[in-house]
């Protein structure tokens, strides 16, 4: 089992910026691919960002350029971080961190963390 946990979220003006965290604990030995996912009211979930294992990235093109994916890999944690730079009030959701682990092929979640940006 994989626990996920986020924190960095908040309120920040149009044009700010934001870093969020994930901090990964348990079977983190089992975990090859990390990002992040965003849902908007009313809106379905969407990819943000990925990180696989040997750092390899992907980008949703509305992200492209502002955003910016990284990965701690620790002794016995897994840190991913998203800095958001440039940040759009369309930026607005709840921020989900994941971990897939290709160990037991499992999807793991974060509980989620806010970003409000403000116009």
């Amino acid at each position: 089992q994989v626990q996920l946990v986020e924190s960095g979220g908040g309120l920040v003006q149009a044009g700010g910026s934001l870093r969020l965290s994930c901090a990964a604990s348990g079977s983190t030995f089992s975990i090859n691919s990390m990002g992040w996912y965003r849902q908007a009211p009313g809106k379905q979930r969407e990819l943000v960002a990925t990180i696989g294992g040997t750092g390899s990235t992907d980008y949703a093109d509305s992200v492209k350029g502002r955003f910016t994916i990284s990965r701690d890999n620790a002794k016995n944690t897994v840190i991913v971080y998203l800095q958001m730079n440039s940040l759009k009030p369309e930026d607005t959701a709840v921020y989900y961190c994941n971990a897939y682990s290709d160990y037991n092929f499992a999807d793991y979640w974060g509980q989620g963390t806010q970003v409000t940006v403000a116009s």
